[in-house]
């Protein structure tokens, strides 16, 4: 025991003067910390366009999903998907990830637009952030304005007003933003529902036609749910139905 301190004790002493030796050789580099002071123009601006570019980073999502073609297209996904009763085919993640690719082709010309008139001018120092998220925060707007005209949904414009106790707006410069993007979304619920019972009916007639021959053979012990499933399937098939849907939806912005 005492031989193995003693080499213990070596190992410790030959440490520390190996650290001694290289902190003389090699100085370690000093740090420098200043409190207070006056932050100069162009600190501020790093500072203002970092906060700026993490703020956008956190509200991506929910712009992407309240102010853009996102929500009407999920939905009728969705809604698809529980009418064929498919359960989870196809999985989540294909559904969204072609959602997401659909709505960045819709939504390809207010993005350039966003761009054009908001981010470029302001990295290229043209105008302040103030006004670029005004000019970027516009064609979004014109883009819910025009769907809830298109619609003639109107309606949900007048819930919000009402609220607010405000006259109804005439044109879309009287509309805050506060009040177009619930009702944008209202809206596209409301579209997205309506294209759902559309693809509803053929698939109920089945499963209606399926129970009543399964009853009538006295076979009641059987789900017409998994007997009609494929035919569901096959009638999905054969009308071409993904291209039905998909070209419905584009047409429908």
């Amino acid at each position: 025991m005492k031989g193995k301190k003693a080499i213990l004790s070596l190992l410790i002493v030959g440490t520390l003067a190996t650290l001694g030796n290289a902190a003389g050789t090699s100085p370690l580099p000093s740090l420098n910390i200043t409190v207070g002071g006056t932050p100069t123009n162009g600190q501020l601006t790093t500072t203002l366009t970092i906060l700026f570019v993490i703020a956008v980073l956190s509200l991506a999502p929910a712009i992407l999903v309240l102010m853009t073609s996102f929500t009407r297209i999920v939905v009728v996904f969705a809604l698809l998907r529980n009418a064929m009763g498919t359960q989870q085919s196809p999985p989540n993640q294909i559904l969204i990830g072609l959602a997401l690719f659909m709505t960045f082709f819709i939504m390809q010309p207010t993005f350039t637009a966003a761009y054009n008139n908001a981010v470029k001018p302001y990295m290229n120092g043209r105008i302040s952030y103030q006004q670029a998220i005004k000019d970027g925060i516009q064609p979004f707007r014109e883009f819910m304005y025009k769907e809830i005209v298109r619609h003639k949904n109107g309606d949900a414009i007048m819930i919000f007003t009402r609220y607010r106790k405000m006259k109804y707006p005439k044109k879309l410069s009287d509309i805050p933003t506060s009040i177009l993007i619930p009702a944008f979304v209202i809206s596209e619920l409301k579209i997205a529902f309506k294209i759902g019972v559309l693809l509803y009916i053929p698939f109920i007639l089945i499963d209606m036609v399926t129970a009543s021959i399964l009853l009538a053979m006295g076979m009641i012990m059987i789900p017409p749910v998994m007997v009609s499933l494929p035919f569901k399937l096959l009638l999905f098939v054969l009308v071409n139905g993904w291209d039905l849907v998909i070209s419905g939806l584009l047409n429908s912005f």
